[in-house]
């Protein structure tokens, strides 16, 4: 059977440019770190969702202002 070297790579953060290991974080360091992470992920989700709701938006908005169209050319139609 032939070995397996497996090789595990380390995190890294890259600060102002510096691309430091995870292991020559400070604890401290390590946590805000982990917050920048979570807040930018968090901070995706909600621009998804904004993304969705506005077309959400836009497609409501035309219905209503189609609907409204039709119903404007039904009274017309009918005052003649």
């Amino acid at each position: 059977m032939a070995n397996k070297e497996t090789v595990k790579e380390e995190n890294t953060v890259t600060i102002d440019g510096n691309e430091l290991k995870e292991s020559e974080l400070t604890e401290q360091q390590k946590y805000f770190a982990s917050q920048i992470q979570e807040a930018r992920a968090k901070r995706m989700q909600l621009q998804r969702q904004m993304d969705r709701n506005t077309a959400v938006i836009n497609s409501f908005e035309a219905a209503l202002v189609e609907t409204t169209k039709e119903i404007a050319e039904e009274v017309l139609s009918e005052e003649k």
